[in-house]
This record gives structure tokens, sequence and C-alpha cells, in this order.
């Protein structure tokens, strides 16, 4: 577990369908705040800004199942399969009525639960998958990293990804090489993707989201650019933006003391 700046965080685990899944939680609030990672990655992703966020907020981070280091089932990597896996998470762990905030597949994921379901206090999806089908270079360089986890092309598709120019934390980049030779993790991981290149664009299922939302999204995104963030504002009925400048594909790890500010002023802001 790469949990370097959170001491107090605590790795659990739990049964969902006879799968084993781990979830990190932390910090002493009544109010719980749900955090669901992307594509091949962990709840590790959120360790930057997890310290700031967990100041005000109960934080329960699942490594999404087939993730991480959850149990990768030989099944059909769809956006229902996840969906109703969060949902299942949620009911397993007792968790009622909380802010969601997820992140490209997990901001997809957090969005089609959100969608169906009315047991969402507020939304925040940062840079979310869902509408953008063809791929990009960013996209086709995490995937080579994933197929083929070595130092080079791990290196090769964060720095591709955070689109700065600076160099990636060599922890970032060892913990995804060591989950993506877990077993399955390679099939989870190309399951996901060609499970969202099957599924619909997911413009009609936002426009059945009725609690407040916000979308997040890095200006210098190459991976899920920000012309797609439209889609999202535009087909959910009560729905903020931000853009946060000098920012790719992942603003919480990039400037994450900004974005928890940002996420915290949205979710203790009673006015919609």
């Amino acid at each position: 577990m790469i949990i370097n700046e959170a001491k107090t965080v605590q790795e659990n685990f739990i049964q969902v369908d006879g799968n084993k899944i781990r979830y990190l939680e932390t910090g002493h609030s009544k109010n719980t705040l749900v955090l669901v990672h992307g594509l091949g990655a962990s709840a590790e992703r959120w360790t930057k800004t997890i310290p700031y966020l967990a100041k005000e907020y109960h934080l329960i981070i699942p490594d999404l199942i087939g993730f991480g280091y959850s149990d990768k089932p030989l099944v059909d990597y769809t956006t229902d399969f996840f969906s109703d896996f969060l949902g299942k998470f949620l009911d397993l762990t007792g968790i009622e009525n909380p802010p969601i905030l997820g992140s490209s597949l997990g901001g997809q994921v957090a969005a089609e639960y959100a969608s169906t379901n009315t047991n969402v206090e507020k939304l925040i999806l940062a840079s979310p998958s869902g509408i953008m089908k063809q791929s990009t270079p960013a996209l086709d360089a995490y995937i080579m990293a994933a197929l083929y986890p070595n130092e080079t092309n791990a290196k090769n598709a964060f720095e591709m990804m955070e689109g700065s120019g600076i160099e990636t934390d060599s922890t970032i980049i060892e913990g995804f090489i060591e989950r993506m030779k877990l077993p399955n993790a390679k099939m989870a991981f190309m399951s996901t993707i060609l499970g969202l290149k099957n599924s619909e664009i997911i413009t009609n299922k936002l426009k059945s989201i009725n609690v407040p939302s916000l979308i997040i999204w890095g200006a210098n995104e190459p991976v899920l650019p920000i012309q797609h963030a439209d889609g999202f504002v535009s087909a959910i009925k009560n729905c903020r933006f931000y853009r946060m400048d000098g920012c790719g594909h992942t603003p919480y790890v990039q400037n994450a003391e900004e974005f928890a500010k940002i996420v915290l002023n949205f979710l203790n802001n009673d006015q919609t």
C-alpha cells in the first residue's frame, strides 16, 4: 500500500458477490465522501488529495473490481457491471446517500450509478469518460503501458497524461507496474476498454441525474480532451463546471490542494 501523506489511512477488505474487494478508509467526520478511481488505477491514485479531503470528510476509497488489489474475476467489464458493483459496495459498507467523486472511468461509473439511483447526495466528476469514442495518443500510450508494464512504457504514459512536462513520481510508476503484473489485471483492463467502446454515449443517461453536480477538467487534458466537458455540463440539469489551468488528466495529483479546495467548496455549499 503506497500511502505516505496520510498515515492514518486504514486498508480494509469486503466480499462483494464472492469477490474480495479492497478499500481504503480515513477521516473522522460523520460525513462520508466516496472516491472512485479511473481505468487501470487503484485507491492510491487519490494519495495526494486524501490529506486535504480527510480533514472534513470520512473517505471511503475502493479499488474497483478488476483493478488495484481487488479480485479480478473473468467477466465482461461493462459500465453496467461497474455501476452495479458500486451499488453493492455502498450497500455492504452501509454508506447511505453519500456524495461521490469519480475520475475518468470512475467518473463515468459514478455518473451511470447516479443516473439510476437516488441515494447520491452530490456528484463530482473529474475528466469523466463516457462521451469520447475515438482514442488519443495519450490513451494509446496508457494502453501500451498496461499491456507491457515496464518502467519506460509507464513513465512515458503517465507523463503524456499529465501533459505538464514534469517528471512523474516514481512511486506512481512502480505501483502501476506492480498492479498490472497481477493475475488477470491485463484481462480486466482490456475488457474494460472494449466495454467502453461498446457502450452507448452516456449523454442520455446524464439527463436523468437530478443531484447537484460539478465537473472538473484539466485545461491541458490529453487523454479526454476538454472539449468533451460540454457534453456533460449541458446534459446534467444542475451542473457546475470548473477548469483547472495547468493540469492534464489528473488535477487531483498535479494540484491536489487546489483540487480539494474546489471539491470542498462545492460539497459544503448548500446553494445549488
